[in-house]
């Protein structure tokens, strides 16, 4: 699918407002349910939604095995390690600020993989705009992040977060080197399909089969099926067909500080002078990254 240059150039802004909106399932879903039977339930949802848009779309499935097998690996990537590690991490009692900042170290390993993994050409301006967003990141989360080191962190706390970081980075790669065309309807069922086995069986490992089916939980249960789900990792995989993957993994700097804005715009939380200075550079970071024309693809 070729989309229209004007739309192409509204997705990236869409999609780190849509992605920056996932805490507010950590803030009103967390509290009530297992961490990982919560993304059970989110995953099944999601299933069926996707499931039914295919059938009333006519959507064609995909028969190939090798494409199903490249489409699975990348889901339980971004589906399984990413979205697990997070709530996990949260779940221990990381605070999301350092969890944010950990997971934003993306763009930088991201740059260092590409060119071995894709072939893809790093440009001085874009090592300049990683790590200018990279400070960004840092000003932006300071003050959150700060507030982890009061109770001494633990690898208990910080190692689900590191396999979220690991999974989004290679899960991007790899979708992007093995399988960046497929049907948004069918391909995304393949890819959830999977990470739902496999979180359901963890559950009783990691964690508990509890879910309180409150109002608040509910809430935040749709939330992240409609908006994050359905939407933003829509967009995410539609930007891994058009862009480079340092042009797309750039954007991830920008979710911290959007994400701090909607709090503020919500809940009334506080930005300091060096939260606005945080995301200023974040923002001319990514604009660094992406205006560089020198990172292409090279063909295998």
């Amino acid at each position: 699918m070729v989309l229209p240059s004007r739309l192409l150039g509204m997705l990236p802004a869409l999609f780190v407002l849509l992605w920056s909106t996932g805490f507010i399932g950590a803030k009103y879903g967390l509290p009530y349910a297992d961490p990982l039977a919560f993304l059970v339930a989110r995953y099944a949802l999601v299933i069926v939604a996707l499931s039914l848009l295919a059938w009333v779309g006519k959507a064609v499935w995909i028969t190939n095995s090798t494409q199903l097998l490249h489409l699975a690996i990348a889901g339980l990537l971004l589906q399984a390690t990413y979205l697990g590690g997070v709530f996990i991490a949260i779940s221990h009692g990381l605070p999301a600020g350092l969890t944010s900042l950990l997971v934003g170290l993306q763009p930088l390993l991201t740059a260092l993989l590409a060119g071995i993994l894709l072939g893809e050409t790093v440009g001085k301006y874009q090592w300049l705009g990683i790590a200018t967003g990279l400070l960004g990141v840092v000003l932006v989360l300071a003050q959150k992040a700060g507030v982890a080191t009061a109770h001494n962190l633990s690898w208990y706390e910080v190692t689900p977060a590191l396999f979220a970081l690991l999974g989004i980075t290679f899960g991007t790669l790899y979708q992007k080197r093995f399988c960046p065309h497929f049907d948004l309807r069918t391909g995304s069922v393949v890819q959830f399909v999977p990470s739902l086995i496999i979180t359901a069986l963890l559950v009783p490992v990691m964690g508990e089969w509890h879910i309180e089916w409150t109002g608040h939980f509910l809430f935040a249960l749709g939330w992240q099926v409609i908006v994050l789900s359905l939407g933003a990792i829509s967009l995410l995989n539609l930007l891994i067909r058009q862009q480079g993957a340092i042009n797309i993994t750039s954007l991830f700097y920008l979710t911290p500080a959007v994400t701090t804005l909607i709090a503020w715009v919500l809940f009334d939380e506080v930005l300091t002078l060096q939260q606005w200075l945080g995301m200023a550079l974040t923002m001319l970071g990514v604009w660094l990254v992406r205006r560089n024309p020198l990172a292409k693809a090279v063909s295998r």
